[in-house]
């Protein structure tokens, strides 16, 4: 609590543009308590830690009234989820909506970090830590929005039901179960899921567009494995299976996969580079205007946040290679992250990196079976609630679907069925998007203003007129 009250203190002058009423409030300390203790716990793969925040989290909902029979941890080997049904009165005679969110994080080497992943830090400008966007924010954001409405005495015509994975950074095992074994669950009209849209923010901290998150890429992952008889080091052979492998790396790197559109795509790129502007925000007019004007597609290309919705993108993210340092390699594999355009088949992509590797002694092994997932085509009812969220804080601003480059859960609950939109309420520079990698951070009056989304949202979707 020290820290926390240590916390809040440092950030009163440094969120000047953040009243400081709002700061104080009951509900934004609660979500800034809810932040702080469950980036605080290291929730990576395999350290069998996602269940201290799952039951944390199932804790807090319990102390703020809601029954035990409404709130549970599902246990899945190492980690677990957490379901929590907030009931409504049934007036509606509508379906339920579920809200997603996952609590484990991709993992963060300390010693890479200019400072502490697993502790909840901050300057005049930034929340740091690993999870502060990915995903504790949607997390902590939507646990302590149950709990205010609870508190206020809001009672949602249909049920609302909380629905977080446990490894949606890993395998998915957590995501599968709640999407297709949960037939509770299956009833939901549709999903919104925490994880993904938000709003951009240009270099002065303008808005630009607010994006819901309507489709995603698939994903699927290659191993390619080089063998080799080895040796003894003193001894260098002609071929070496390191050097065959990093032949065939940079092949791949060089490679670039035909540009792809929908839509979808081209109204995202026309809308965001109408209110961009300048070098980047005319390309994107171009592009969208014609998809084959290659010095659009070029100059988007090299823009990190914007390639992935151009085309399917593979990039190596591990190696390893040799067995000693004084033999030769018999074996060396790299693995290859994909993120394929929806509506091309993964075959094609594989296809396509062994033609471009050009060895055909180099072994390919795809190791999760990749899923693929529809469009949500945007509903008036969501997207009206979504909008006047939105519009509370920017009342100008533009809101539109557009194609995630990642991945989320939101695939597999589309997969069964269920439309999903992701609507984060977080506004940021997508250049500042520091989610997987170091430094993560979050401006802390993004923060603070996303305070009312969820409420405002699910008022909207899940209100009686007399609330």
């Amino acid at each position: 609590m020290k820290k926390l009250i240590a916390i809040l203190i440092a950030c009163l002058p440094c969120a000047a543009a953040v009243a400081a009423e709002v700061e104080r409030s009951e509900h934004a300390i609660k979500t800034l308590e809810m932040y702080t203790r469950i980036i605080e716990v290291e929730s990576s793969k395999n350290l069998g830690n996602v269940p201290e925040i799952a039951n944390y989290l199932a804790n807090e909902l319990l102390a703020a009234g809601f029954p035990q029979e409404d709130v549970e941890v599902v246990p899945l080997g190492e980690t677990a989820s957490l379901i929590a049904k907030y009931r409504g009165d049934g007036s509606s005679g509508k379906a339920p909506i579920l809200l997603l969110g996952h609590m484990d994080v991709v993992e963060a080497l300390a010693r890479d970090w200019e400072r502490p992943p697993f502790e909840l830090t901050s300057d005049d400008s930034y929340f740091y830590a690993r999870g502060t966007v990915d995903n504790k924010f949607g997390v902590a954001q939507l646990t302590s929005t149950f709990i205010r409405l609870k508190k206020e005495g809001f009672v949602p015509n249909r049920d609302l039901i909380i629905a977080f994975s446990g490894d949606e950074e890993s395998g998915m095992l957590t995501t599968r179960m709640l999407a297709y074994d949960r037939e509770d669950l299956a009833e939901a009209e549709f999903a919104l899921n925490s994880d993904a849209g938000g709003g951009d923010l240009d270099a002065d901290g303008n808005p630009v567009v607010y994006l819901m998150q309507a489709a995603e890429k698939t994903y699927v992952t290659w191993e390619i494995t080089v063998r080799n008889p080895g040796g003894h080091s003193s001894r260098p052979r002609p071929d070496n299976a390191i050097y065959d492998l990093a032949d065939a790396i940079k092949k791949i790197e060089k490679y670039r996969f035909p540009v792809r559109w929908s839509e979808m795509t081209q109204t995202f790129f026309e809308e965001t580079g109408e209110q961009l502007g300048g070098e980047l925000g005319d390309a994107m007019v171009r592009f969208a205007n014609n998809p084959r004007d290659e010095e659009a597609a070029d100059r988007l290309a090299i823009e990190s946040s914007y390639v992935g919705t151009t085309r399917t993108t593979c990039v190596v993210t591990m190696l390893q290679a040799g067995h000693a340092e004084n033999a030769l390699p018999q074996s060396a594999t790299a693995t290859v992250n994909c993120r394929v355009f929806p509506g091309v088949p993964v075959s094609a992509i594989e296809s396509a990196l062994r033609q471009v590797v050009e060895n055909d002694a180099i072994e390919f092994r795809q190791l999760e079976e990749a899923t693929e997932s529809p469009i949500s085509r945007l509903r008036p009812d969501v997207t009206a609630a979504v909008k006047k969220a939105v519009h509370a804080r920017y009342p100008d601003i533009k809101v539109i679907a557009y194609m995630e480059s990642g991945g989320t859960d939101g695939m597999h609950f589309r997969k069964a069925g269920i439309p999903t939109w992701a609507v984060s309420g977080l506004f940021m520079n997508p250049d500042e998007m520091y989610a997987h990698g170091l430094n993560e951070r979050v401006p802390i009056q993004a923060f603070y203003d996303g305070l009312d989304h969820w409420s405002i949202i699910l008022r909207e979707l899940a209100g009686n007129q007399e609330q």
